[in-house]
């Protein structure tokens, strides 16, 4: 029976979701499957992949496999590190405690960089969130100008039409009243 490790699609539309599956090649793609090795979701940033990483490995090793896209996985996980490190142990190249260290020492290098760049994207975003933000703060001040302009200009209209519908005689005693000294 030849076997397959490949993605099984779960989800909605537009949000795929998948489990990475051991099947018979003749199987269809959501149909039947031996063994469910993990899920993968490419929606997150950077995708979400949850591994069975010991079974994954051993059906590497008897000969499974992968499609394109789970091979990168498998890939990116170390699976095939693992796979290459255990091989050089059966040639006697070292031990399995030494394939086992250089697996471990590749496997943090590995997370400090995804770590790296995780905290990149997060200052990305919040450098465009605070610029964002200014940008914003900025047009809010100009609207309040223009605003405040407005206002201005019909309170003079305002004042205006209202020395202009007074009488003549109480304007005379306005400008009278605001020319006589305070008396105290």
């Amino acid at each position: 029976m030849a076997t397959k490790i490949r993605l099984q699609r779960h989800g909605r539309k537009g949000y795929a979701f998948y489990s990475i599956v051991i099947a018979d090649v003749r199987a269809p793609r959501d149909g039947k499957f031996t063994e469910k090795l993990g899920t993968y979701n490419p929606n997150t940033n950077p995708a979400t992949v949850d591994l069975n990483f010991d079974r994954a490995l051993y059906w590497v090793q008897c000969g499974a496999q992968p499609t394109d896209t789970v091979r990168n996985i498998l890939s990116k996980e170390g699976v095939y590190m693992m796979k290459h490190l255990l091989g050089g142990v059966k040639k006697g190249a070292f031990s399995e405690a030494d394939a086992q260290a250089k697996f471990e020492a590749w496997k943090s290098k590995k997370q400090s960089s995804l770590a790296a760049l995780k905290a990149k994207n997060e200052e990305t975003k919040r450098a465009e969130e605070k610029a964002r933000m200014e940008a914003e703060k900025k047009v809010n001040e100009e609207i309040a100008k223009k605003v405040a302009e407005k206002k201005a200009a019909e309170a003079t209209a305002k004042a205006e039409a209202e020395a202009a519908t007074m009488p003549v005689e109480e304007v005379a005693q306005t400008e009278v009243s605001a020319d006589a000294p305070a008396e105290a």
